[in-house]
């Protein structure tokens, strides 16, 4: 919501993902990735780009998945590429957190305290998101009681309707589609294959691009945000499809009785600091650039820079252009 992206109509993107991942018989649900959030509302300069970046991006994503065309892709630009191109969206997440700390030191400070010892002690992303969430907003709403307004979260109300997104393209906008488009090839091939092996069910990835791309598309065109492929606890759950399918379509309702903004104004939206720290410098960079690193440390070296000071897109293409100089020399 802090980006822009309204919470009403990005139920339809969870509804999406229930009857595809019903449909295709899959067991990897999609949600609010926070890679795709912050990539999306960095490179967007106002709301209706964002929105249209999803939309597209959304588009040949499962153009790709329906084509079948998914592991070629991957073949041509490679594990190690793509692994340090995560890395470096790992890199971008810590410095988004760093920067909401400097924002508001009391919430982004309690947030990454909290999230930091949470992790250390559990190792649980979701006790992570939830401790620090929770304890920052506490003490955020006690220490400003008066005034609870400032650094909330900003919602707009007007937004959060069904409301058709007005198309446009720009070179911007294509930038933006190139790069989360090349940041959701690496993540569906990640996410989905772990919620797999939590499952012990196979996972076609192709089948996963189709609706988690289809679901951004019909959220965004309607002005909601993305919803993509997720590290799933309900991959261990004894029914892992069914358990999806429940979970997206509570969040759905949750999303249509309008209790996200409701809350919003008590919530800083600093709160999420800790969660996106732990995430990007601890759970997606180093595992990551070590597999980039083993593949071709040069290439991966300059995948990770120019993707983290740049975006995905370009940190793919540079990293290629340096695998074949180096192939070469």
């Amino acid at each position: 919501m802090t980006f822009g992206f309204a919470a009403f109509p990005t139920a339809l993107g969870f509804l999406v993902g229930c009857g595809g991942m019903a449909f295709f018989g899959q067991v990897a649900p999609i949600s609010f990735q926070a890679e795709s959030i912050v990539l999306a509302g960095k490179l967007g300069k106002d709301r209706n780009e964002r929105l249209n970046t999803i939309i597209f991006a959304g588009l040949a994503m499962a153009a790709l998945g329906a084509f079948g065309v998914l592991n070629a892709v991957t073949n041509l630009i490679g594990t190690g590429i793509l692994s340090s191109m995560m890395a470096g969206v790992g890199i971008m997440l810590a410095k988004c957190s760093v920067d909401m700390v400097k924002e508001d030191r009391l919430a982004g400070g309690i947030s990454m305290l909290s999230g930091l010892l949470v992790y250390f002690i559990s190792g649980n992303l979701i006790y992570t998101v939830t401790v620090c969430v929770i304890a920052s907003s506490v003490v955020w709403s006690v220490k400003r009681k008066n005034n609870l307004e400032k650094n909330a979260v900003y919602v707009d109300m007007n937004a959060e309707r069904f409301s058709l997104t007005k198309l446009h393209i720009s070179p911007n906008l294509i930038r933006g589609v190139l790069a989360i488009c090349t940041l959701q090839i690496g993540g569906n091939i990640a996410y989905a294959g772990v919620v797999g092996q939590l499952a012990s069910k196979s996972v076609n990835v192709d089948s996963v691009t189709i609706y988690s791309g289809l679901a951004d598309a019909v959220s965004a065109l309607f002005g909601g945000g993305p919803v993509e492929a997720i590290i799933s606890s309900t991959g261990l759950a004894p029914h892992p499809q069914a358990a999806g399918i429940l979970m997206m379509a509570i969040m759905a309702v949750i999303l249509l009785v309008k209790v996200l903004p409701k809350i919003a104004r008590f919530i800083p939206s600093q709160s999420i600091a800790g969660f996106l720290f732990i995430l990007g410098a601890v759970v997606v960079f180093p595992e990551n650039a070590a597999t980039g690193i083993q593949d071709n440390p040069v290439a991966a070296g300059v995948t990770i820079l120019v993707t983290a000071l740049v975006d995905p897109f370009f940190g793919m293409v540079a990293g290629m252009l340096v695998r074949i100089v180096t192939g070469i020399i």
